[in-house]
């Protein structure tokens, strides 16, 4: 039996720590480990609020700045029990909340330095819990994106947590281009104000571009004993050079990643779902699990906009009460460059698409929050178009609806890692519209399972994923059989976690 721990960000088993898919990687992998007969911890940051009402563990003496503070590890009840499992937070005053899914912080001016602040005292103090033996011996360490590649730092140069080298480390890219570039010195979010005891090898940290700045995910790349990419095709996207807007590959790290490809240490693993014990939504409650939900966000001091939720999203959701559309195209994503360039770069685009489907009686829902001028996008978008429906939330019951009640389900994203949402529908049998890119090619079989688009330059993908709609629309009013046909593969495709895996206990977890 194996001892693993999972740190991460964000992690769905429990409630309230979710902002994107790699919650749902965090949430679902333990759970098929823990099915082999392996024991897993999972811990992530308490954001000053996912520690309440938790069973407190013990007291973390870390170095900060040079002088001692103290972090708090508990122990938290998940949504849903499964044996050989526990999941942690670590609390500590200045790991703060989040402002896009009340976990990230948004930093125009600096960006990345409340993250990192977060993400250095995390690192440390999961690293000090190691110390204290509060997981117990740990055989594997997994990592998650750039958030927890301190911990890295920590076993190669830190000698307070020289133990940590005893644990093999493995570390996943969920997304490329958030690499938590941080300056070296001469500020309060860096490195040598943090730790300023702690020497280190200046070419192994550093960012290739920033001579002055360390690379947060090029050190868990670099230093990690594997690596491993969320899709097959994302891993050879990224061993190429990015050619914005076009093509997002390697983001500056394809030598980096190259290097970790000819050293036997990269890997290409597609995520899974779940097809059992699943979150079943109740059909026809599309509606109203939408405006219920927006009544409690009304109540919600904090919440913003709450007359546009009630004038605009809210009204045009009771119309839909009386007056149900023929056809539901839907998105459930981060309001970001990587979801939605397409829509921000060529607004008339997705007017065009909305107005196709008002032509069919047919309506987009758009659910998600995000980047806010994103968001202010598609609140503009929704009060030119009664038949846009943008919901500036996070809500399960929500989500669960949308997957099952959906016609369409549209990932228009301008790369993607690996992408779960379209598996999520696909699981449901609704059929998905994608840009062939990442881990969409290798889910997504065009005009078998699914309808996808691309092109040579953006304009040409923007152009395409218009027509590609359109088409959409046309098989499903004028080829029934052939939907139908369709919507059967999408629903028999199987992507499970049993088999990736069992590709992880192969390539990633085995020395």
């Amino acid at each position: 039996m194996k001892n693993f721990l999972f740190v991460s960000a964000e992690n769905d088993a429990i409630a309230n720590c979710k902002a994107g898919g790699m919650a749902d990687v965090v949430r679902d992998v333990p759970r098929q480990l823990a099915a082999n007969g392996d024991q897993v911890h999972v811990v992530v940051p308490a954001y000053n609020r996912l520690h309440h009402n938790a069973y407190f563990i013990s007291d973390l003496k870390i170095r900060i700045r040079g002088e001692e503070s103290i972090a708090y590890l508990y122990e938290v009840k998940p949504k849903k029990d499964y044996s050989g499992i526990k999941h942690y937070v670590i609390h500590h005053p200045e790991i703060v909340e989040g402002n896009i899914a009340h976990i990230y912080n948004d930093d125009p001016e600096e960006p990345f330095f409340t993250d990192a602040v977060k993400y250095f005292i995390f690192n440390t103090a999961v690293a000090q819990a190691i110390k204290q033996n509060l997981f117990d011996h740990v055989d594997v360490i997994h990592l998650h994106d750039w958030h927890t590649s301190f911990l890295l730092f920590h076993k190669r140069y830190n000698l307070e947590y020289s133990l940590l080298k005893e644990s093999w480390f493995v570390y996943s890219i969920h997304n490329l281009s958030l690499q938590g570039i941080r300056p070296l010195n001469g500020n309060f979010a860096s490195v040598n104000n943090f730790f300023p005891e702690i020497g280190y090898e200046y070419e192994v940290v550093k960012d290739d571009r920033y001579d002055d700045c360390i690379n947060l995910m090029a050190l868990g790349i670099r230093l990690a004993d594997r690596v491993h990419t969320v899709s097959p095709s994302y891993k050879q996207d990224i061993l190429k050079p990015s050619q914005k807007p076009e093509f997002i590959g390697g983001e500056s790290l394809e030598n980096d990643l190259i290097k970790a490809d000819q050293e036997g240490r990269l890997f290409g693993i597609l995520n899974g779902v779940n097809y059992k014990n699943i979150r079943i939504a109740e059909k026809g409650k599309l509606y109203p699990n939408i405006l219920r939900q927006l009544f409690k966000w009304i109540q919600e001091e904090s919440k913003k906009y709450k007359s546009d939720i009630l004038a605009n999203t809210g009204e045009k959701v009771v119309c839909l009460l009386d007056n149900p559309p023929s056809f539901i195209a839907s998105s459930v994503a981060r309001m970001t460059e990587q979801k939605f360039y397409f829509f921000k770069r060529n607004p008339e685009a997705f007017k065009a698409i909305l107005n196709d489907l008002a032509a069919q009686n047919g309506i987009f829902i758009l659910l998600g929050t995000g980047e806010p001028e994103y968001e202010a996008l598609m609140r503009d978008i929704s009060y030119e178009h009664p038949n846009f429906i943008f919901i500036n939330g996070q809500s399960e019951d929500i989500i669960d609806s949308i997957y099952l009640e959906s016609d369409l389900y549209f990932m228009p994203s301008l790369f993607e890692p690996c992408g779960i949402s379209q598996m999520l529908a696909m699981r449901n049998g609704v059929l998905c519209l994608v840009h062939h890119t990442g881990g969409l090619i290798d889910t997504v079989n065009a005009n078998i399972n699914g309808f996808a688009f691309d092109g040579d330059t953006i304009d040409d993908k923007i152009n395409n994923m218009v027509l590609a709609f359109n088409n959409v629309l046309e098989v499903f009013y004028t080829d029934k059989p052939r939907w139908k046909r369709m919507c059967k593969n999408a629903k028999e495709a199987r992507f499970s976690w049993e088999n990736a895996v069992e590709q992880y206990y192969s390539q990633l977890y085995t020395k």
